[in-house]
């Protein structure tokens, strides 16, 4: 079977069920684990990320969404030469992923029509049951049962690690620094599962917009940076976008020096199998003295630490 992912998630997932041999295409997005580097590109995005502010990037993603226009590309050619069989894609978010409307198009463009999985979680619970779906649609049903135990078996050792805890944390997490957006579909499940309170996030519901009024308000205990889709060295460089604002230094999470920067791509941002890691990091940084072993190593950084 050849497979082509446009997603990151579904490489992670991909991959995780040993099928690495017959991933023959990806986005532009798949970076982990680190062969799916070495993939050919059938998906590219328009907005520049690097080089624009996070700003110009909400408004170029505004202006996309407005016009209807789409924020990514599929390459036709590079699609064509992957011949593949299956295509994993995407439903929930036309910002983190390509749109079901571009993917029609280039399938279109196709003088076959290949078998398609789209997958749509908006929980923990369902990032799970599309580990399920790809092993049935790839013939790996074991593993991906297997894949699916051991990830319970995680979630179960955070649970009795946590049992005895009664104090749960006010956390607020972010994922978009200027705007700030609040947290959305699974990363409040995530902190609930971490032990944790998400203040402001709606569990499996998108991220939105807030303010910094609502932000101080709701006066955090612990504040979590995930910037969607930036590398933490990316979220680094723009640090002043929260750290300037006047209401900054009102936050608890601030005055006690617990605002942590973490990798959000690896473990919010993507529905895939390292969600599970992220519960495990929010475990730490919430209930250290029952969990800081668990945090992946270069997984967060304590920003008020850094920057004062």
């Amino acid at each position: 079977m050849r497979i082509c992912s446009f997603l990151p998630s579904a490489t992670e997932i991909l991959f995780a069920l040993g099928l690495d041999e017959q991933i023959v295409g990806v986005s532009h997005e798949c970076d982990f684990p680190p062969q799916a580097l070495a993939k050919p590109r059938v998906v590219t995005t328009v907005i520049d990320q690097e080089h624009l502010s996070s700003d110009e990037i909400d408004r170029a993603v505004q202006t996309a969404l407005q016009e209807r226009t789409s924020l990514y590309r599929v390459d036709i050619e590079a699609l064509r030469r992957a011949r593949p069989d299956l295509l994993v894609t995407q439903e929930l978010c036309d910002v983190c992923a390509i749109d079901t409307a571009t993917v029609s198009e280039a399938l279109g463009a196709l003088s076959y029509r290949p078998d398609v999985v789209s997958l749509h979680p908006h929980t923990l619970l369902e990032m799970l049951d599309d580990v399920r779906a790809v092993g049935e649609r790839t013939g790996r049903v074991r593993a991906a049962e297997g894949l699916i135990q051991s990830l319970r078996d995680r979630l179960d050792c955070v649970q009795a690690r946590l049992e005895p805890i009664t104090d749960r944390p006010r956390v607020l997490c972010l994922e978009w620094l200027k705007p700030p957006m609040a947290c959305g579909h699974w990363v409040p499940e995530q902190v609930e599962l971490a032990g944790g309170h998400e203040l402001l996030g709606r569990k499996g519901e998108p991220s939105r917009y807030i303010t910094w009024q609502e932000i101080a308000a709701a006066e955090p205990d612990i504040l979590i940076l995930m910037p969607c889709g930036f590398s933490m060295e990316r979220t680094r460089r723009e640090l002043s976008l929260v750290t300037d604002e006047p209401l900054w230094r009102t936050l608890p999470a601030v005055r006690e020096r617990q605002v942590y920067l973490v990798n959000g791509p690896a473990y919010f941002n993507r529905s895939g199998p390292r969600l599970v890691e992220g519960i495990e990091l929010l475990a730490g940084v919430s209930h250290p003295l029952e969990c800081d072993d668990l945090i992946p190593d270069g997984s967060c950084i304590n920003i008020v630490n850094a920057v004062g």
